[in-house]
């Protein structure tokens, strides 16, 4: 199911895709370790087109062929382990980082529309809401201070918590 951005309209998207292009210019655009090497030659151009055109649930579907079957993972006691990689990864990466751009392109248009700030909200129903999610919904966020920090943190935790991990739900709008 589709997230329900509520400013995802021209401008917000004009916004994203010209933050898109910083990353890939900067050389810092988040290229998850379960891409295969086709995803991650391909990613770059599919995040833009669903960002232009579609929406999270069309990246996904995308995404659906070009992730790894397997991966890595720490066992507990030390040493490594492979598992199987997630069905639903192609779904949480394509959330997670639509949902990233989106908050950056609409801080961009916060800040040039001259909006003091942004408002949480869950823009996915979840079944089994986090109350640190929870406690979140309807606070207000500085747009230069959430920019700044999407920025910084690429495909990690944010310092300000915002989206709060993979599958949160949560996302912003404008005032």
């Amino acid at each position: 199911m589709s997230l329900n951005l509520i400013n995802l309209d021209s401008a917000t998207r004009n916004n994203m895709i010209a933050e898109v292009d910083c990353d890939i210019e900067k050389n810092i655009l988040y290229l998850s370790p379960r891409l295969n090497p086709k995803g991650i030659a391909n990613y770059p151009t599919i995040l833009k087109d669903a960002i232009t055109n579609h929406d999270d649930t069309w990246l996904s579907s995308q995404l659906s062929g070009l992730m790894n079957a397997t991966e890595e993972r720490k066992k507990p006691k030390g040493g490594f382990t492979i598992v199987s990689v997630p069905v639903t990864a192609p779904e949480t990466l394509a959330e997670g980082e639509f949902n990233r751009f989106y908050a950056r392109g609409l801080c961009l248009r916060a800040i040039e529309e001259k909006v003091e700030y942004l408002i949480i909200y869950r823009a996915k129903v979840v079944t089994n809401p986090r109350p640190e999610s929870q406690a979140k919904i309807g606070t207000h966020i500085n747009p230069q201070a959430l920019l700044a920090d999407l920025r910084k943190n690429i495909g990690v935790e944010t310092a300000l918590g915002l989206p709060p991990g993979p599958n949160s739900g949560l996302s912003v709008k404008l005032p």
